[in-house]
């Protein structure tokens, strides 16, 4: 399995599994089977309210033999109601508890919002605390303290635009390791993902398949979905693939990590094999033309007053 390494020298898993709107009692038996595959990149959040299946998993994957701790990648984000430096410690020792972890290999700033220490999710701009009192700079301070502290190996960021790690960077002296963000053929984000790699950030890609199981929850629809896409299509008809595994191959070819969710295990197999299709300069070329801009998370959950709009957001 291709690595990308971070700048403190850990090597990450360039194809790992995401959890997010995996259930807790389907969380387990996808990381299990991830596992017994051969994935060695497990990525959780503690917003999803999983992350004690996934420990479970992890755990008895660990028992069984299947990989050894230090084998695998886990990665898990700071929620957005535990910005505040005092809060930033106990947010991750909670996943490590729930995970039963000693340490992370990775843990990330899940977004540039801050709310109300014990919101989860907010319901009107009371919810909400603006930056300019919460700074991020602030809080990512005490990232790189508990990275210094041993209970995460590596700290970076997730939803991050360019402006927003050239402040922390310069307020800390120190860059985020990693920035995951939305990508994929109709959100390539090209400027971003050459300014990290300017920066010394490895990114990850989230939502790689265009989300197609989040269009109820977001509000949208998507009229063409990118699984469906003729280009895609005729892409993975060529290599005799699935356009799932030419999405998953292409965000590798493009230097970046990718996490695609499934909690079913044909798809799980799927889905890893695809780290061995190479596509071709042309299909590159193909995909590149796809490119439309288009958000499946366009961040809208967070426009509920004038705290948080897409400008301030996204730096669009």
């Amino acid at each position: 399995m291709k690595t990308l390494e971070l700048r403190g020298g850990t090597k990450m898993p360039a194809l790992g599994l995401g959890t997010w709107k995996s259930e807790p009692e389907e969380v387990y038996s996808a990381v299990r089977a991830a596992l017994e595959l051969g994935y060695r990149h497990i990525d959780c959040a503690a917003i999803y309210q999983n992350e004690e299946d996934v420990g479970r998993a992890l755990n008895d994957a660990f028992t069984a033999g299947d990989a050894k701790r230090e084998e695998v990648w886990v990665t898990s984000k700071l929620w957005n109601d535990s910005h505040a430096p005092e809060q930033v410690r106990p947010a991750l020792e909670t996943s490590l508890r729930k995970l039963g972890l000693d340490y992370l290999d990775l843990y990330l700033i899940h977004w540039p919002v801050a709310l109300r220490h014990g919101v989860a999710l907010p319901t009107g701009p009371e919810d909400f605390i603006p930056l300019s009192e919460v700074p991020l700079e602030s809080t990512w301070a005490f990232m790189l303290e508990v990275s210094g502290q041993g209970l995460a190996k590596s700290v970076g960021v997730s939803n991050f635009s360019e402006g927003m790690i050239e402040r922390v960077s310069e307020a800390t002296g120190r860059a985020p390791e990693a920035n995951q963000v939305e990508l994929h053929p109709y959100l390539q984000q090209d400027a971003l993902v050459a300014a990290c790699k300017r920066l010394g950030v490895v990114v990850t890609a989230y939502s790689p398949l265009g989300s197609p199981d989040s269009a109820a929850m977001m509000g949208r629809r998507d009229e063409v979905p990118l699984l469906a896409n003729p280009t895609i299509s005729s892409i993975a008809e060529a290599h005799g693939a699935t356009t799932g595994q030419v999405l998953i191959a292409w965000a590798i070819a493009r230097g970046t990590s990718v996490i695609p969710k499934s909690v079913n295990p044909a798809r799980i197999a799927e889905n890893f094999a695809a780290a061995d299709l190479t596509l071709s300069a042309g299909d590159m070329a193909a995909i590149a033309a796809l490119d439309q801009h288009r958000r499946m998370v366009d961040g809208s959950f967070w426009f509920l007053g004038e705290t948080y709009s897409p400008e301030t957001l996204w730096d669009d």
